[in-house]
């Protein structure tokens, strides 16, 4: 049988449909287009804001309205948080976000036998990291490993913590052994991620720490680029920098989560740190990688954040000088504390201020691949675009170069100057 797949959200979900889509073919069936002719069609679904919940529900219609005799199955954090919504637009199967090798078998048995099933547990009760296969199904350049699942930050503004529940951590010995295989598989890279990986280890015997991981991943795969996904500002210490700076196969790139500059709004959000410890990590990180990109997330507008807070925001990104910024405008989301908080403000407000840190972060993007200029950077080519062979340097800046056979190599390039979202460059 055919399926196709529709994946929201963030990389832990790209995951787990790469590891749904690896099972259905250990099964015997085929992967194909959702766009294309499937006898089921899956959409894993994303909850982090109301607009997500919109578009959830725009595929899910579209999909049962171009496909009216077709298997549907949602999955992921909507339909954890809302099943009964979910179970209204006319789905076939319903299951959370666990439980995929279950959610596959109820896939199969709707098909076989035409029944509608749904089995959705308490995500605050679970204990037990799910084991999914690692790697994915497109050519075999960059893979994503799970470390991580779950999260217990309750941020003011965040529904993930009840729909994703507490931390669970992969067993150190599992994750190498994957990154061990993702190796022979052919991979030349692989990206650590989890709903926050930072608090891997809290739940294992003898809580070890994240960096012992990175350090046994690092050393059991010498030969592949070891890529951090998302991390909170309170992990990088001394100690984290000292441990994993002399690995050269780690990428010097670092994307720490900030969401404000500006301590009062920070509060208010209910993150556990301030501007002058955030700002402490990128100091500690910057020493130990010379020259490394440090790249972050920003939310505007946040209830109640007056014209003084955003300025403080806004000097304290430029004081930070990022690589590269994801600017946010705050989307409501309902069941979280921010959502009944008092000054929401309006969609003007968020389009300018969204505006005026996106003016910001692009001058500092363009500030730092201007300084990488007459380098020579290590580049794992991933595809063609436009007669340019492109792929990404250890900082993950985007690099183009002409050349013939360069898909999933690694070549010196030197950088000849800035070009379209990235850097134009010959092989050395």
């Amino acid at each position: 049988m055919k399926f196709g797949f529709y994946t929201l959200g963030c990389k832990v979900n790209q995951y787990e449909t790469q590891a749904m889509e690896q099972i259905f073919q250990a099964k015997g069936h085929d992967i194909v287009p959702f766009d294309g002719d499937c006898d089921g069609y899956i959409i894993n679904t994303c909850s982090v804001t109301a607009i997500s919940d919109k578009k959830n529900r725009a595929i899910i219609r579209r999909c049962r309205r171009e496909h009216p005799n077709a298997v549907i199955g949602v999955c992921g954090c909507y339909s954890q948080h809302d099943p009964e919504t979910i179970a209204s637009l006319e789905v076939d199967v319903i299951s959370g976000s666990a439980g995929r090798e279950a959610f596959i078998e109820m896939m199969l048995s709707s098909l076989a036998e035409r029944k509608k099933q749904c089995q959705v547990d308490h995500a605050l009760s679970r204990r037990d990291f799910e084991i999914l296969p690692a790697g994915g199904l497109a050519e075999r350049t960059r893979a994503m490993l799970k470390i991580q699942d779950g999260c217990v930050n309750f941020c003011s503004y965040c529904i993930i913590p009840y729909t994703r529940g507490p931390v669970r951590s992969a067993p150190l010995e599992l994750a190498v052994a994957q990154a061990k295989q993702l190796a022979a598989d052919g991979y030349r890279e692989i990206v650590i991620t989890g709903i926050e990986i930072a608090s891997w280890g809290v739940d294992l015997p003898g809580k070890p720490k994240m960096v012992d991981l990175i350090q046994a991943i690092c050393e059991a795969v010498p030969q592949l680029r070891i890529r951090l996904g998302s991390l909170e500002p309170r992990v990088i210490d001394q100690h984290f920098c000292d441990a994993l700076s002399k690995y050269d196969n780690l990428c010097p790139q670092f994307h720490l989560s900030m969401q404000s500059g500006c301590d009062s709004v920070l509060q208010r959000m209910k993150r556990k740190y301030d501007t002058a410890r955030y700002y402490e990590s990128i100091v500690l990180l910057q020493n130990a990688f010379p020259g490394c990109a440090i790249t972050t997330d920003m939310i505007v507008a946040f209830p109640g954040e007056t014209e003084e807070e955003f300025s403080s925001s806004l000097e304290f990104i430029q004081k930070c000088a990022f690589a590269d910024m994801h600017i946010f405008p705050y989307s409501r989301r309902p069941g979280t504390p921010a959502d009944k908080m008092p000054n929401q403000h309006n969609n003007a407000t968020k389009e300018a201020r969204s505006q005026a840190a996106i003016a910001i972060a692009r001058e500092m993007n363009q500030n730092y691949r201007q300084g990488m200029v007459g380098t020579v950077q290590d580049v794992l080519f991933e595809e063609v675009s436009n007669g340019y062979f492109t792929g990404h340097a250890m900082n993950y800046i985007r690099v183009y170069a002409q050349g013939t056979d360069l898909h999933n190599r690694v070549s010196s390039v030197k950088i000849t100057g800035l070009f379209r979202d990235g850097l134009l460059g010959e092989l050395v």
